[in-house]
């Protein structure tokens, strides 16, 4: 029989449940806000690369960059604290991380950087809020996450202002530089609600798979073409580029996927494309048209509606056994074999036994129930 959150063992009920739900769920606002800010950033450097390298190379050495930076630093996480137990990939975890390398990591960087390649970077980087969007319908109906008219609404104004920002009147310029743009977000969305099916494991080995994988086709394919691939001084910037903008990014958005589902990670990601429109302004001296400012606004308007979220009922948990990073909130209260030094986080295979409680959430890991 479930519990409810009065009776669960330690006693303090819902008030701690609301206590340890709104810590965790701070974790993943700042996470994505952190993973949004050096994407977001990483859109004019790669425009200025890209007067220097094709598109589909530049997407290998983005990509190489993340994959091998990651993988770096998952060898140096190792020697620095051995022994302790990661989350490992399960066998149902593959095919939603091949579909996620294939949409996410070799689909979406070609097409946007075609798209970037012909399109000013300012109107690129408020373009990319599409993929919130995108990502949000599919979580909602092809993933029966839950939302509300808040959520919608919010998501909706990002729409318009992405409408508002590509319609020319007056003839195509921007048609197909749009249309892959768009692309290459609907990719990306793909690509996000099947990460959250894998997100409660290693956020970092997952990003490092992604980034080597998608590194690897990327850059075969461009050679596979006789593109040009650059070394020395053009290599390492497009590199450090991807394991900042495409690599650490990426770990910091699993983890929000973790702990705030994808609908409401990709609203809070949509800021990302103000931080690379104002870095635009500065470093390549764009002077955007009131069609910008415009959608600008729509976007900010539909980006607080989903920070400004409180979802909270009762609710129940099944049983259920899996294997994440976690602290001993209200949702981990089991026992532990001996030997264990009771350092907080700390990861290894718990049971969360059936409970009957209400508190602030989102649909994280824990609470992917239905309404």
């Amino acid at each position: 029989m479930p519990v409810s959150s009065t009776a669960v063992p330690g006693g303090e009920g819902f008030a701690r449940a609301s206590h340890s739900a709104g810590k965790r769920l701070n974790i993943g606002i700042y996470c994505a806000l952190g993973g949004a800010a050096l994407f977001g950033a990483s859109t004019p450097f790669a425009k200025l690369l890209l007067g220097q390298i094709p598109p589909i190379a530049l997407a290998g050495l983005l990509y190489a960059g993340s994959g091998l930076g990651l993988a770096l630093w998952l060898v140096l996480r190792r020697a620095i604290a051995p022994g302790i137990d990661r989350a490992r990939f399960s066998k149902g975890d593959y095919k939603w991380l091949a579909g996620a390398l294939l949409s996410g990591g070799v689909l979406g960087p070609v097409l946007l950087l075609y798209g970037l390649a012909a399109a000013p970077a300012s109107t690129t980087a408020l373009l990319l809020n599409l993929e919130g969007a995108f990502t949000a319908l599919l979580a909602w109906f092809v993933f029966r996450e839950h939302f509300d008219l808040r959520v919608m609404l919010g998501m909706s104004l990002v729409v318009v202002g992405g409408i508002v920002l590509t319609w020319r009147p007056a003839g195509a310029v921007l048609a197909w530089p749009a249309l892959a743009i768009a692309g290459a977000c609907l990719c990306w969305a793909i690509d996000n609600n099947l990460t959250r099916r894998i997100s409660a494991g290693d956020s970092v080995k997952i990003a490092a798979v992604k980034g080597l994988i998608a590194g690897a086709v990327n850059l075969g394919l461009a050679f596979s073409l006789g593109l040009a691939i650059p070394g020395g001084n053009l290599a390492l910037a497009s590199g450090l580029v991807g394991a900042l903008g495409y690599g650490v990014s990426l770990v910091l958005f699993v983890v929000a996927l973790r702990h705030l589902g994808t609908a409401r990670t990709g609203a809070y990601f949509s800021t990302s494309p103000f931080i690379g429109a104002a870095c635009s302004l500065v470093l390549l001296g764009e002077r955007p048209d009131n069609a910008f400012w415009g959608a600008a606004t729509l976007m900010a308007a539909g980006i607080v509606l989903h920070l400004t979220e409180r979802h909270q009922h009762l609710h129940g948990h099944d049983a259920l056994k899996h294997v994440h990073a976690h602290s001993h909130d209200e949702h981990h209260r089991h026992a532990h074999a001996l030997g264990g030094n009771g350092a907080e986080p700390h990861s290894h295979e718990h049971q969360h036994d059936p409970l009957t409680h209400s508190h602030p959430h989102y649909p994280d890991i824990h609470h992917r129930h239905s309404h």
